[in-house]
């Protein structure tokens, strides 16, 4: 199964390690990461999947491949900026959203309108917005996405 994860591309410490970990049990799973490509939580997701032999896929936001992370296996740029994020959330089954600012709650509408189930990891609460599982590791995040497809 294809998952989006989503988050800030400037993290602390403890995001990125965050992030890692959902990419490395993603990647033991034998699941395919999308992600934006950069860096934060892309990097970090990207990385641990990496180091598990799992494929990564970066949807970029500008027109230059070369600035996908280290981590991406395959890369898609795309010239669109953020309207990128769609994109991001429509190729995955699922999503896990870590941390973020405001790419990441565009991310999370459009994961909410497509119907894809939503595990976040210290990311954005909505009041009044329904579909968003928070956790609190990245195993119950990928436990939650793979029960939930």
């Amino acid at each position: 199964m294809r998952v989006s994860v989503i988050g800030g591309s400037s993290v602390t410490d403890e995001q990125y390690r965050q992030a890692r970990t959902v990419g490395r049990l993603l990647g033991e799973q034998g699941h395919e990461v999308v992600c934006g490509g950069l860096t934060g939580v892309m990097e970090a997701v990207c990385k641990g999947a990496s180091e598990t032999g799992g494929h990564t896929i970066g949807i970029l936001p500008g027109e230059h491949r070369a600035a996908a992370n280290d981590y991406v296996d395959t890369v898609v740029a795309t010239g669109m900026g953020s309207a990128r994020n769609v994109l991001v959330v429509m190729n995955g089954a699922a999503v896990v959203a870590v941390d973020g600012g405001t790419g990441t709650l565009s991310e999370l509408g459009h994961a909410l309108d497509m119907g894809r189930p939503v595990a976040g990891l210290g990311t954005h609460t909505v009041d009044g917005v329904d579909g968003i599982e928070h956790v609190e590791t990245a195993a119950e995040a990928v436990d939650y996405v793979e029960s939930a497809v």
